[in-house]
């Protein structure tokens, strides 16, 4: 590609977004006081001289995304991903590093900065969104399509509401299992920021109305799911911190008067809404992927004929080596419950209290998450990257789904999502972590390395080439950036 659609293509269009994304973010920073802190760049203190160098900053930034995604042939979800996952960044090389080193202050990281700067977090992932989404449009405004540019292949009108039906079902279900949660811990007149009051019907309204919502979004970003139900999970994950940053934290509150309510202090009532958002987008993702599925399952007429083994042995294969990666991602765990003293707890679910009860079990439970892992991410990772990727991030779903939600279930207790009980289990997510490291990395290493007789050595490298292309081409290092980002901002939002 030449230097002129180089510039046409990505720092262009990439500078124009960043624009407008930096008005809307600048708009907020002006609300939140924090453009004296920018002007200061020039030593002034003007808000105008503030927002004036925080355009020009937004426009270079945006030109760096788009030079970042210029070479990107998906479509709109893939590209909103990557914007927040780069917004997210630059909130790290932005107000925590470059800020204070050209002040004068040298680096000042630590938790106190962290969370004083916690609204500008949120302002980011704003840009970072607004920007991807603005890149989008001016692409399709101003660039002709080719045959070098498919940003998102047109979908037929009646693919589209299949899929958008699809999308709505999914939410709604996935709204009324998370409704339900809440209300057996007295928490769903919180959800949304109590700004229904509370009226448990309105708040049932809420929550279903966010579902349906949140349902459409994710049916119009991804009409046509083609990865694996795995990463359709994580991808759910993320979209529901999108639908917390943009529901009960900014929209429901600017249409209450409360204005932009962005303080950690503020946020912390809001935690039990953030894992509520969480499970949300990452049920959603699952049910619109299952539904996708049966479709095709039932009303498709593709075959398809490229494994040469069959569905059931691979099914097989799958949970077997996820048993194994999991038992090894299980006994790297065991150091941090040892260490907490969680494994009395867990042999309690068959009523002991024994250490070495708690840690069959939990052998146990490691064994079976690692099973359905093999069967979720099967074929998903190309090298130890992505499988670290993978397995990380799934290890943060299970950190939300278990110690969070079912083990309480499961002991007789009702769940609690509050930020006192999450905050005692901090040392629980990075134990959950480290076991969707192990576990991924494994799994990855024995699938790899399974060589039947039949496939010749270089079809076999030539399918890891394939799905390395077609992963980096798409969100899916965005996503385990992203992951990362959210499990870091729990501990932030607790003040640990």
């Amino acid at each position: 590609m030449t230097q002129a659609n180089f510039f046409k293509r990505g720092i262009l269009p990439g500078a124009q977004a960043g624009l407008i994304g930096g008005l809307l973010f600048g708009i907020a920073m002006a609300w939140l006081g924090f453009l004296p802190a920018v002007a200061a760049l020039v030593r002034s203190n003007s808000t105008v001289v503030g927002f004036l160098i925080h355009l020009v900053i937004a426009a270079s930034i945006g030109a760096g995304f788009g030079i970042l995604v210029w070479h990107q042939q998906s479509g709109t979800g893939e590209t909103l991903f990557w914007g927040l996952t780069y917004g997210a960044l630059w909130w790290f090389i932005g107000p925590l590093t470059l800020l204070p080193i050209f002040l004068g202050q040298g680096l000042v990281w630590d938790i106190h900065t962290a969370q004083q700067y916690f609204p500008i977090l949120l302002g980011h992932l704003w840009y970072g969104a607004i920007t991807a989404l603005a890149l989008v449009a001016i692409r399709r405004q101003t660039i002709p399509a080719d045959q070098s540019e498919i940003p998102q292949k047109d979908v037929p009108s009646l693919k589209r509401s299949g899929a958008l039906l699809r999308g709505a079902l999914a939410g709604l279900l996935s709204a009324w299992l998370i409704g339900s949660m809440l209300v057996a811990q007295g928490q769903l007149t919180g959800f949304s920021s109590n700004a229904m009051g509370d009226s448990r019907l309105l708040a049932w309204l809420a929550i279903l109305l966010s579902g349906l919502l949140a349902g459409l979004g994710f049916a119009w970003l991804y009409p046509r799911p083609r990865d694996s139900a795995g990463a359709g999970l994580i991808r759910g994950t993320a979209y529901g911190f999108i639908w917390w940053v943009a529901s009960p934290v900014t929209i429901i509150p600017l249409l209450g008067g409360k204005g932009l309510t962005w303080s950690v202090e503020t946020v912390k009532v809001m935690f039990p809404a953030l894992i509520a958002y969480l499970l949300l987008g990452a049920f959603l993702a699952l049910f619109y992927q299952w539904l996708d599925t049966l479709v095709r399952l039932l009303f498709s007429d593709e075959i398809n004929t490229d494994d040469e083994e069959g569905a059931g042995i691979q099914g097989l294969q799958a949970i077997g080596r996820g048993a194994l990666a999991g038992l090894i991602g299980g006994l790297i765990f065991t150091l941090v419950m040892a260490q907490i003293g969680f494994l009395p707890k867990v042999a309690s679910l068959i009523g002991s209290s024994s250490i070495v009860a708690g840690f069959i079990v939990h052998l146990i439970i490691s064994d079976l998450i690692g099973s359905s892992y093999g069967l979720l991410f099967r074929r998903q990772s190309y090298d130890v990257g992505s499988a670290l990727g993978w397995g990380v991030s799934y290890g943060f779903f299970w950190w939300l789904l278990g110690p969070l939600t079912l083990l309480p279930i499961l002991l007789g207790v009702t769940p609690n999502w509050s930020i006192t009980v999450a905050a005692g289990l901090i040392a629980s997510l990075i134990g959950h972590l480290g076991y969707g490291a192990g576990l991924g990395i494994v799994y990855y290493l024995m699938e790899a390395h399974y060589s039947p007789w039949w496939i010749p050595a270089n079809q076999k490298e030539a399918q890891r080439v394939a799905r390395r292309k077609e992963q980096v081409l798409t969100s899916a290092p965005a996503l385990w950036v992203l992951i990362v980002v959210i499990a870091l901002t729990i501990p932030l939002v607790l003040g640990m």
